[in-house]
């Protein structure tokens, strides 16, 4: 009995021993294969993921770290690109917008070089004017780009305290209203009697609103209207204001990327108003540093409309 019960021992532990050497392979061949694979993803740069079944608690734990690993890089790559597209848009925007009024502001003071003796004193004098218009415009463009750095990097201390919302807006639409009326476009202004309390701050609220009419002015022309409604909700928790036009609007494509810096439709540029392309960054970054949000909706030639959405104060 001794004998035959020290074999079954052996044997048992000789099963044990080659089960252990068989799953010590087999971990073995799959740590092999998430090395290569790595090594495989990372060289090409792809979206795969590591897929491999496995009974061994551990690798399915290194499995699981390793593909939220490889999401985050995935994630981040895709980021960068959309940074270095936008960076190269944004470069290419800035030459265009720095060059146009510089080469202006050369080719007058060629002239005047060369011929300002011979020209009539009018003329010179209104060659004058237009290099001095063009070089603030290049020195506004300049200080909208400091702004923006600003507030992106938390740098601009915007001081908040308590604004009458309705009060702003009046006061905002009506230093459009000649602009609107000259051009032949009807204006429908909404703001309640009651005044509609925020935690903010009018000079950014003004900017922020300033730049919305002047984009609707730019884009919604032809619609032949502009409209400015200013609104709490039910609750009493929230203060709205929209600025929308009907005009040709924004197409779908375009509705997530009117935020981005100087981004711009190409008809669109219109140096009267919208200038660099810069003021709807600066409108969402501003109403951001006041605790708001900013929306954009569009139905070409039927409404588009930008609604800010802020905390409201009830004392």
């Amino acid at each position: 009995m001794t004998a035959a019960l020290l074999g079954v021992m052996i044997a048992v532990l000789l099963v044990v021993i080659g089960w252990q050497s068989y799953r010590s392979r087999q971990k073995a061949r799959q740590l092999q294969y998430i090395h290569e694979k790595l090594d495989s993803i990372m060289e090409r740069s792809s979206h795969e993921r590591l897929l491999l079944l496995s009974d061994h608690p551990e690798v399915r734990m290194l499995l699981t770290a390793l593909n939220r690993l490889l999401d985050v890089n995935h994630k981040g790559a895709v980021e960068r690109a959309q940074l270095e597209h936008s960076m190269r848009n944004m470069l290419a925007n800035v030459s265009h917008d720095l060059k146009t009024p510089l080469t202006v502001v050369l080719g007058y003071i060629e002239t005047l070089q060369h011929d300002g003796g011979e020209l009539p004193e009018a003329q010179r004098l209104q060659m004058l004017e237009t290099i001095r218009r063009k070089a603030e415009e290049v020195i506004a463009l300049m200080n909208r780009f400091f702004d923006l750095a600003k507030l992106e990097s938390g740098d601009k201390d915007i001081p908040l305290s308590k604004v009458d919302v309705g009060e702003v807006c009046r006061s905002n639409i009506l230093a459009f209203y000649d602009l609107l009326s000259s051009k032949g476009s009807k204006v429908e202004v909404e703001i309640p009697e009651e005044p509609l309390y925020m935690l903010g701050n009018e000079e950014a609220l003004t900017r922020v609103l300033s730049n919305l009419i002047s984009n609707s002015i730019a884009y919604g022309d032809a619609g032949g209207v502009l409209g400015l409604r200013v609104y709490g909700d039910q609750e009493g928790r929230q203060v709205s204001v929209e600025v929308w036009d009907r005009g040709k609007g924004i197409p779908d494509t375009h509705l997530e990327k009117v935020f981005e810096r100087l981004y711009t439709l190409e008809d669109s540029r219109n140096r009267s108003y919208q200038g660099s392309g810069l003021g709807l960054t600066i409108t969402k970054r501003l109403t951001e540093q006041m605790k708001g949000s900013i929306t954009l909706d569009s139905k070409p030639y039927v409404k588009t409309v930008f609604t800010l959405t802020f905390p409201r104060l009830n004392y």
